[in-house]
């Protein structure tokens, strides 16, 4: 089923394709300049730091709904190993992971997601291959996330515990979220989404959690792209709302970020103790040290978000 009209009428206004060269493959955190990361450091007064990360284990959000997405699966490989052969002398303990890398807490890479043959930046989906991952796009090519972030509550804008499931996140949302912190969303910044979807996971709703699932509306994108945002994450499973709010176009935020404005996302970001911070001291910016692990060939990556304020 081809894609409708209205996709590609925005995916044209959003692109940032060529913006930063031919050769780009780091999109809009090419936006994260000294002078943004600065401003996170401005941001910073009491020292006081938050994880935005839920726990690796075997009891994450998966469901197995996603073919091959896993839980993270833990092991012991070596448990008091004596290295001289004297057990009373240096013994080490060492363990696996087995997981998929979009499992938990996590950033997509603009090559997690395509169409018509095309990554961000007009790289081909056929760099992509099975014996080394993304050529062009991948996890790897991100160094750093250094910079000021924005918690948006929506949750808390709408004067409600959790946005209502299947709610689409429009620029109205994003307004009156901006509205509460009292700044101004500036190039560079990454936004932080919050829903209070997270809820139902730490309550242990798995199914509840990940549909219906409010999230971030199409009509979101260009909103996004005029504010030059280094990236987004959110406290949902899905990133945008679902289900979706077309039948002829599935994810279609996925497809119009990743692949047209290039702007990183991330998902399952656990927000809701910085945001009960953030409404008692009425401080909404922070410093966000966000950087994924850098996978080789990776088409996403867990990350351990930390918010300093």
């Amino acid at each position: 089923m081809p894609l409708p009209a209205w996709f590609h009428e925005v995916a044209r206004r959003v692109s940032n394709h060529g913006r930063w060269g031919t050769d780009d493959e780091l999109g809009t955190l090419n936006l994260i300049t000294p002078e943004a990361t600065l401003r996170g450091v401005r941001a910073v007064r009491r020292g006081v730091s938050f994880s935005l990360a839920i726990p690796l284990g075997s009891d994450g959000p998966q469901t197995g709904r996603i073919p091959n997405r896993i839980n993270p699966v833990h092991a012991m490989v070596s448990i008091n190993t004596a290295w001289t052969g004297d057990p009373a002398a240096t013994c080490m303990s060492d363990d696996v992971i087995t997981m998929g890398l979009q499992a938990a807490t996590h950033w997509d890479a603009l090559a997690h997601a395509s169409y018509d043959g095309r990554l961000y930046n007009g790289h081909p989906s056929a760099s992509i291959r099975a014996e080394t991952g993304a050529a062009k796009c991948g996890i790897d090519k991100v160094r750093t996330v250094v910079t000021r972030g924005l918690l948006l509550d929506v949750a808390r804008a709408m004067g409600r515990e959790r946005v209502p499931g299947g709610h689409p996140i429009g620029p109205a949302d994003l307004d009156a979220a901006v509205a509460l912190t009292g700044l101004r969303v500036e190039p560079g910044d990454v936004l932080l989404v919050r829903t209070g979807q997270m809820e139902l996971l730490r309550a242990g709703d798995k199914e509840g959690y990940r549909i219906p699932s409010p999230g971030l509306s199409w009509k979101a994108v260009p909103w996004l792209r005029e504010r030059d945002v280094a990236a987004v994450a959110t406290d949902t499973f899905a990133f945008e709302v679902w289900p979706g709010e077309d039948d002829q176009a599935l994810f279609p935020v996925h497809l119009l970020n990743l692949v047209e404005v290039g702007l990183l996302q991330g998902q399952n970001w656990h927000l809701d103790d910085l945001a009960t911070d953030c409404a008692a001291d009425g401080v909404y910016e922070f410093l966000l040290s966000a950087t994924p692990e850098p996978v080789q060939g990776g088409v996403g990556s867990p990350v351990n978000p930390v918010a300093t304020k």
